[in-house]
């Protein structure tokens, strides 16, 4: 087998990955397909112990450095454990979040480097790259307001702003891997635009 294809869901804080990434496995199952929904960091149980050192508001020490070397280490533990033998099964992968919230949260957002970022999240997937990501888009001040205020969420307004902007960026720069949609609306109105943003990608 091992032609299964490889969804991930992006966006800022708030926008709605986690409903969005349910409704879309809803939809997939109900065409038949085998869907694995997963998420990052945390999609392991080792990654459940690494989420929880990112996320912790009390670790403000954190260095950015380390921040990026922990994402990467859940990412790494997530590949081989859940997502490549997915794939190696013909599955959908549903993904909240990838190699691209590292380089927008940490490489634009706290002004690191891109290309370390890219290096060593290479290093830790084997090269693996979504088939699809679906960018979930919406302006910051919007959606802020439902999360609930972890440590990378506590950050100030202009840090989101720069996040979202590297979305849009990471966007502009893989036109045939990642398609932005609007995620202004009724849950159902960006769930049909996001099916819509499947066309032509599924066997």
């Amino acid at each position: 087998m091992g032609d299964g294809l490889f969804i991930t869901l992006e966006g800022i804080d708030g926008v709605g990955k986690t409903t969005q990434a349910r409704l879309l496995v809803e939809y997939l199952l109900q065409q038949g397909y085998d869907v694995v929904h997963t998420f990052e960091p945390g999609g392991t149980s080792l990654g459940q112990a690494i989420r929880k050192l990112l996320l912790d508001p009390e670790n403000h020490q954190l260095e950015p450095v380390t921040e990026i070397l922990l994402y990467a280490a859940d990412r790494a533990q997530h590949v081989a454990e859940v997502i490549r033998p997915a794939l190696a099964e013909g599955k959908v992968v549903v993904c909240e979040r990838y190699i691209d919230s590292s380089v927008a949260y940490q490489g634009y957002g706290l002004d690191l480097s891109v290309d370390m970022i890219v290096a060593v999240n290479k290093l830790a997937t084997a090269g693996l790259e979504p088939d699809l990501t679906i960018c979930l888009d919406a302006e910051p001040q919007t959606v802020l307001a439902r999360v609930g205020g972890d440590r990378i969420e506590q950050r100030d307004l202009a840090y989101h702003e720069r996040v979202r902007s590297a979305f849009l960026s990471i966007a502009a720069q893989n036109p045939q891997r990642v398609v932005v949609v609007s995620a202004e609306g009724t849950e159902w109105e960006v769930s049909q635009r996001v099916q819509r943003s499947l066309a032509g990608r599924l066997a």
